[in-house]
């Protein structure tokens, strides 16, 4: 029941953020600060809740290979989304989130196997306030570009139900797999979070509010220290 808890609370995060953009109003700057703080947190999370574990189950040559070839995925596969989408807009956003999302899932569900609940806070919640901006701005420029509300909004909530389904499948159909494979898998959803964080989310946040980056992703460190430390 607390996995399924975890998960619906940060696959909500993209319906919330979905309608706060679609309804709402809602500044560059406070979004620009939210997505770094988010990346400020999900730094710490890759390390702590996927890299450093994954080196206690698993040789480091396979830890090393893991998080490489997800950050060439990734970053290939985005850029083969923008090359071919040219002002994609709010659907390119859509695109990058789903790209992101769905490691990011996979690996909280790969995570909860064999943890207590709040060893995962610090993912969790870095993967919940990074969705919840991301879905409100890319629900925003769809509307800016004239497709209904309600469509957008439904557009996200598919994908909070894809990336509730990966972290399932994460949870349930590798909870028999060995512990290198587990490790592997949170290696890979490691690189391809890193990559992420340097293409997706903090250049967009530089740009929308400027230096106060740099502030917001010291909270979001701190942050997630803090769940980190309530985890134990």
């Amino acid at each position: 029941m607390t996995v399924f808890v975890i998960v619906l609370i940060v696959s909500f995060a993209l319906l919330a953020g979905a309608i706060w953009g679609a309804y709402g109003a809602m500044k560059p700057q406070t979004e620009g600060f939210l997505v770094a703080m988010a990346g400020g947190a999900l730094i710490v999370s890759v390390m702590d809740e996927l890299i450093r574990p994954a080196t206690e189950t698993a040789p480091l040559w396979i830890v090393v290979s893991a998080v490489a070839l997800g950050a060439i995925v990734f970053t290939w596969s985005d850029y083969k989304v923008k090359a071919r989408i040219t002002n994609a807009g709010g659907l390119g956003l859509l695109l990058a989130v789903t790209l992101d999302g769905v490691p990011e899932n996979l690996a909280l569900g790969t995570a909860l196997i064999g943890s207590k609940p709040l060893e995962m806070a610090a993912l969790a919640g870095s993967i919940f306030l990074s969705n919840l901006p991301e879905a409100a701005g890319g629900a925003k420029q769809m509307t800016s570009d004239g497709m209904a509300r309600g469509k957008a909004v439904a557009i996200w909530a598919g994908t909070a139900a894809l990336l509730s389904a990966a972290a399932l499948g994460g949870y349930f159909g590798l909870d028999q797999a060995s512990n290198e494979t587990v490790a592997a898998i949170k290696c890979f959803a490691a690189g391809a979070v890193a990559a992420s964080l340097a293409t997706e989310v903090f250049p967009p946040a530089f740009r929308d509010d400027s230096y106060w980056t740099g502030i917001a992703v010291t909270c979001g460190l701190l942050m997630a220290l803090l769940l980190g430390q309530l985890g134990g």
